[in-house]
C-alpha cells in the first residue's frame, strides 16, 4: 500500500483533460499538495492509503476555476456606479472614490472580502490588476488562495505611485518580495492602451522577454476606446500594441469586446489570449465579445468576473453559464462554445493564459491539487443526465461544498476554514462603506 496525504472517493471526476470526459465512481489520490493518481475506487482501494479519506459520493469534482481578470480590492465599491457607461463609470464614480480612499489597507481588506467569495463559488486562483499588490498578495494568501498579481503601470499619479516607471519599480519589489511562495506568481499588468504610453508599453514589452511574465491589459473594451486610438495615434489599439512588441503568446487581451476578424486571426497566429468577461461587458454597455469566432480561430479563451463594482459578483460559476448562453445567442449558433468548451476556459484556459497550464487547470497526476467539489444531489440538479451541462447550465455557487489549495482544504462544507481567523473583515467592510457614503453625499463628488 502507498501512504498518501489525502484520498478523494469521488462519484464523478471531471478532469477537464480529455475535454467532456467525465469518470464515474473514481478516486483522487493526493501527496505533497500534487495529484498521484485518478483511479477507478476499486484500485484506489488496493493501492492507496490516506491520511485522510473525504468521501464525496454525490459530488463531482473539477479543476478550481481561475479568474483572469479582477480587481478584487473593488469588492469595497460594489454597487456604487451602476448603471453608468464606462468612462462615466470610472470618471464619476470609480477615480474619484479610488482617490479618496485607496490605501494598503483599503486593498487589503477588499482583497480578503473577494477571496471569500471567490473561494465559496470554486475559484481557487484569481489574476488581479490594482494598486498596492503587495497588499492583495498578503489577503488571498490570508484565505489560501493561489494568487496572481499584477505588476500595474499607469501614467497618472496616485498614492501609489507617482508616474508609470514608479509603478513598475514598486511592483517589481512586490515580485521580489513573494519570489519564494510558491502559490504567488505576477503578470505586467499596464491598465490599458489609452492609460499608457509607448514609452511605458516598450519598457513592458522588454520586462516581459527578460522576466517571462504575462502581459494582462484591458484593449478594445468599446468603441469610443477604439475611435481616440484612432484619432491619437493612427492605429487601433491593438495594432498599436502589436506595433510596440506585446502581442505574443503572453498577451492576455481583457474583454476584447470590439475585434475584426483581421484582429482575430493576428491573436490566434501569435498565440494570445482572451480574458472574456461577459458580465461587466452587459453591464458597463460595452458589448458582446465575438467569442465564437475567437474560438473558432484557435485563440485560447479565458474567463474573467472583472471587479464587483461592474459585475457586482467574483462568481466564476455565474460567468460561466452567461458566456456559453451569450456566445450561443451573439452567434444564432446553438452549438457554439459547448458546456465542455466553457469550463476549459474557466480552469484550464485561464491557467493556459498566465502560464500556469503545467501546474493547474486540469485534474491530472503530476499537476497541483487545486479542485472543488460541487453537490449536485440538490433538486437544482436533478435529474442528472450529463454531469458538465449541469455545472455550466444548472448549478450555483451555493452548491460548491470542498475546495482544496494545492492540497489543503480551504473550504469544508460550505464554511471557508480560515474566515474565522478575519473577525475584524466585516465590521472593516462596514466602516469602508461608511467612508464611500459620505464621498458620495459630498457635493461635487459624483
Amino acid at each position: 500500500m502507498i501512504d498518501v496525504d489525502t484520498l478523494l472517493h469521488c462519484r464523478w471526476v471531471v478532469p477537464v483533460v480529455p475535454r467532456g470526459l467525465v469518470l464515474e465512481n473514481h478516486t483522487v489520490a493526493i501527496d505533497d499538495g500534487k495529484i498521484v493518481a485518478v483511479v477507478p475506487g476499486e484500485v484506489a482501494a488496493a493501492r492507496y492509503r490516506g491520511r485522510e479519506v473525504v468521501q464525496l459520493a454525490r459530488h463531482a469534482v473539477t479543476p478550481g476555476f481561475v479568474n483572469t481578470h479582477t480587481h478584487a480590492a473593488m469588492t469595497l465599491l460594489r454597487g456604487v456606479g451602476d448603471d453608468l457607461p464606462l468612462m462615466r463609470w470610472l470618471t464619476q464614480r470609480i477615480w474619484p472614490l479610488e482617490k479618496a480612499l485607496v490605501s494598503p489597507e483599503f486593498v487589503y481588506d477588499g482583497g480578503r472580502l473577494a477571496a471569500l467569495e471567490m473561494l465559496r463559488s470554486g475559484t481557487t486562483c484569481a489574476s488581479d490588476m490594482y494598486f498596492y499588490p503587495e497588499a492583495s498578495v498578503r489577503a488571498f494568501r490570508a484565505l489560501g488562495m493561489r494568487f496572481v498579481a499584477g505588476i500595474i503601470a499607469i501614467e497618472f499619479p496616485t498614492a501609489y505611485a507617482s508616474d508609470a516607471e514608479d509603478y513598475l519599480r514598486k511592483g517589481l519589489a512586490a515580485r521580489d518580495e513573494f519570489r519564494n511562495d510558491s502559490l504567488v506568481s505576477f503578470t505586467l499588468a499596464p491598465h490599458a492602451p489609452y492609460t499608457v504610453s509607448d514609452h511605458t508599453l516598450q519598457r513592458i514589452a522588454m520586462l516581459a522577454d527578460e522576466l517571462d511574465l504575462p502581459v494582462h491589459t484591458h484593449v478594445h473594451e468599446t468603441d469610443d476606446e477604439i475611435r481616440q486610438s484612432v484619432t491619437q495615434h493612427g492605429c487601433r489599439p491593438l495594432a498599436r500594441l502589436d506595433r510596440l512588441g506585446l502581442v505574443s503568446e503572453r498577451l492576455i487581451a481583457v474583454h476584447a469586446v470590439h475585434l475584426e476578424d483581421s484582429e482575430i486571426g493576428l491573436l490566434a497566429d501569435r498565440g494570445a489570449s482572451i480574458a472574456h468577461c461577459p458580465a461587466s461587458n452587459l453591464k458597463l454597455g460595452s458589448g458582446i465579445a465575438p467569442i465564437a469566432r475567437a474560438a473558432a480561430a484557435g485563440v485560447n479563451l479565458a474567463l474573467g468576473t472583472d471587479g464587483a463594482a461592474s459585475n457586482n459578483r467574483v462568481d466564476m460559476l455565474s460567468e460561466l453559464r452567461l458566456a456559453a448562453l451569450l456566445a450561443k445567442g451573439a452567434a444564432g449558433d446553438a452549438s457554439v462554445l459547448p458546456a465542455p468548451d466553457a469550463l476549459d476556459a474557466a480552469t484550464l484556459g485561464g491557467a493556459r493564459a498566465l502560464g500556469l497550464q503545467r501546474r493547474i487547470g486540469s485534474i491530472e497526476p503530476g499537476k497541483e491539487a487545486d479542485l472543488v467539489a460541487f453537490d449536485l444531489d440538490p433538486p437544482e440538479t436533478r435529474p442528472l443526465y450529463d454531469v458538465i451541462s449541469h455545472l455550466v447550465y444548472s448549478a450555483g455557487r451555493e452548491q460548491v461544498s470542498e475546495v482544496w489549495v494545492a492540497g489543503r482544504r480551504v473550504v469544508e462544507a460550505r464554511q471557508v476554514l480560515l474566515a474565522s481567523a478575519h473577525a475584524d473583515l466585516m465590521p472593516s467592510v462596514g466602516a469602508w462603506q461608511n467612508r464611500c457614503r459620505q464621498i458620495l453625499l459630498t457635493p461635487g463628488a459624483s
